[in-house]
């Protein structure tokens, strides 16, 4: 069965632009599981080495850029787009950010709006200069 993704919207929903989708239904594909990124490189040593995120941007715009950039190679890795994610989960340490991340977020994104979480944290694990980590869940054929 080929995959089918299908936003859904509740009942009399007023008509509003909105970033993301309420409920996406899928039928058929295989699901794809991606894990958090950051602005960090994805591939760095354990236990972390500060000097390796010495490189990321330092304000929001900056790491959401590179942290979607570093969902899309995952993306890439299994023949999908962002087109293809049905949810995402974005943590960020600061909030009052959040709209840098939403212009951002709908440059990688276009017309395609996944579910998303939006949830502010103390600290993300990687290194306490990271503000943004982004996990998604695709669907593709």
């Amino acid at each position: 069965m080929p995959k089918i993704i299908e936003h859904v919207h509740w009942p009399d929903a007023p008509n509003l632009w909105m970033p993301y989708a309420p409920v996406i239904k899928v039928r058929g594909g295989t699901t794809v599981y991606l894990a958090g990124v950051t602005a960090a490189p994805v591939y760095h040593h354990h236990p972390h080495r500060p000097e390796e995120f010495d490189a990321m941007p330092s304000d929001m715009e900056g790491q959401a850029r590179a942290a979607l950039d570093n969902l899309e190679r995952g993306l890439k890795a299994v023949g999908a787009s962002f087109a293809d994610i049905v949810t995402a989960d974005r943590f960020v340490t600061d909030l009052s950010d959040q709209d840098a991340l939403n212009r951002v977020w709908a440059e990688y994104f276009g017309e395609a709006k996944p579910t998303t979480t939006t949830v502010q944290i103390v600290r993300l694990a990687t290194d306490p200069r990271c503000l943004v980590e982004i996990n998604a869940i695709a669907v593709i054929d």
